[in-house]
């Protein structure tokens, strides 16, 4: 006999102590937490398949992570098979970093080495890497503090979730809100910058579209009360992403809101669809913001003043794109959903996919080796996260051909899943926008749900266009895979699709 069984779970994975907050060139300390990182989960169970979504207040999700909270759930009493585990990450840069590996760098010996550390062997006798803030500070959690808490947090929360299961159902709805926007700008010359400035004669046009998309599932109690919601949006949280706090971004000030006006016992599963190529910050309208950003890739030179929304580097662009998502989450709802699906299919497969590595040539090598050697020759004094940032294409280079000598595929976790209507389809990149609408676009679902940065962390996956135009996001070393493994990720992902709708 079928049912369907809905358990949700959540928990809190703030660090007690200050933390190296990830995500950026220069070292930053958080000096205090905004608003608490949670990590919720949400289980699914009809008695014929399974499945949990665990969306974490992190930058990533790293493979390593993935593994171990998945050797915690083994043998787990309650019949929770841990390989139905999805967990994937909002993308917020004031949050805690932590050791990672990934599947390729895990097989290929010296691969692992941070732009920082390849840096650091080339320096001159004498010369060394400045931090800009000291993250060594006792007062400060390690790498390994943080990744302690997480092993103890993410599988009790799986766990908790799974057990809590009771007869649910769902609504499915679309809502929009103008979040996400493409932060790659073009140029007469065939280049393109991340951050790029616009006022200028040689701007042509923002590379990718955007997709102001909201994706929503709506959960019920078998009372039809109200119980959490999945909101899948094509924009990171990366809002305040240069501040010195701990704060889960844009996402913290949805749930904020929808506590208020839904009661405290809400739960919100935020999922990040392809938005390598997105972020929130309109480079049309460029609002100079208010907070220091110590981007060396964002530079503006006396930019004119506009009449447009505040500076999504600021907290009050933050909580304008917040209202605005949970806004639309609210009015979808009072407008009126869909009979609720009280007896949905659910499948669901896990997909190993193997992707081409982007590989650098011989030439690539000798013309990194050579820039490298030529900066470092005029650099007078010691280096910092500039430098590093200067020469991340040249370092990326060198790191991809210790990774090539001995990889020549990603083997990459992927997870299709069948709700009723809907589909899902995870992917452990951050997967350019035009990728995830070729899927939308001839998804056989009713409704398609992309999920980045899940079960693993591999980087940007540029579009062929953005490999030609280059820069950050786009050079060799911003990930592992290129154009030819994105359109391969499309097909394999659509082919799934397809057999699981019939």
């Amino acid at each position: 006999m079928s049912f369907f069984h809905v358990g949700w779970a959540e928990t809190d994975i703030t660090p007690s102590k200050k933390v190296s907050l990830t995500g950026q060139f220069a070292e930053r300390i958080s000096e205090y937490v905004e608003k608490p990182l949670t990590a919720t989960a949400l289980a699914l169970d009809t008695g014929e398949d399974q499945l949990v979504f665990c969306s974490c207040d992190l930058a990533c999700v790293s493979w390593n992570l993935v593994c171990d909270v998945r050797r915690k759930l083994a043998g787990n009493t309650l019949g929770l098979d841990p390989e139905k585990v999805v967990l994937n990450a909002i993308h917020t840069h004031t949050g805690p970093g932590y050791p990672e590996t990934t599947r390729s760098t895990l097989k290929a010996a010296g691969a692992a080495l941070s732009l920082r550390g390849m840096l650091e062997s080339y320096l001159k006798p004498g010369q060394k890497y400045v931090e800009k803030a000291d993250v060594s500070s006792p007062d400060v959690a390690t790498g390994e503090e943080v990744y302690a808490l997480l092993l103890e947090r993410l599988p009790d929360v799986i766990l908790r979730a799974w057990a809590a299961r009771k007869p649910g159902s769902f609504s499915n709805a679309f809502g929009r809100a103008a979040v996400g926007m493409c932060r790659r700008a073009a140029y007469s010359d065939d280049t393109a910058q991340m951050w790029g400035d616009t006022n200028t004669a040689v701007f042509t046009a923002l590379e990718g579209g955007n997709d102001s998309g909201i994706e929503l599932l709506y959960f019920f109690d078998g009372d039809g009360a109200l119980t959490g919601i999945v909101a899948n949006l094509a924009c990171p949280a990366q809002c305040v992403q240069h501040r010195l706090f701990v704060s889960p971004d844009y996402w913290g000030e949805v749930k904020m809101r929808l506590r208020k006006r839904f009661g405290d016992g809400l739960f919100l599963l935020p999922q990040c669809s392809a938005a390598g190529d997105q972020c929130p910050v309109d480079l049309v309208r460029w609002v100079e913001p208010e907070s220091e950003l110590n981007d060396p890739n964002i530079i503006r030179h006396d930019p004119p003043r506009r009449k447009a929304d505040p500076s999504m580097f600021d907290l009050a662009g933050m909580r304008k794109a917040g209202k605005r998502v949970a806004n639309e989450i609210i009015d979808i709802l009072e407008e009126g959903l869909d009979a609720p699906q009280t007896s949905p299919k659910l499948e669901h497969r896990v997909v190993n996919m193997q992707l081409p590595l982007r590989r650098a040539s011989l030439a690539d090598k000798h013309a990194a080796e050579r820039g490298i050697r030529d900066f470092l020759r005029d650099r007078v004094g010691d280096v910092d996260y500039n430098d590093v940032a200067n020469l991340q294409v040249y370092l990326g280079v060198l790191r991809r051909f210790l990774i090539q000598d001995q990889v020549d595929v990603l083997d990459i976790e992927t997870h299709i899943i069948r709700l009723g209507t809907v589909a899902f389809a995870s992917n452990p990149f951050e997967l350019f926008l035009n990728y995830g609408n070729q899927i939308k676009a001839r998804s056989a679902a009713e409704q398609t749900f992309l999920i980045q940065l899940a079960n693993g962390s591999e980087g940007y996956l540029p579009t062929a266009e953005a490999e030609r135009h280059g820069h950050y996001s786009a050079f060799i070393g911003s990930g592992q895979i290129g154009h030819q493994g994105g359109d391969q990720l499309v097909r394999e992902t659509l082919e799934n699709i397809r057999d699981l709708f019939g």
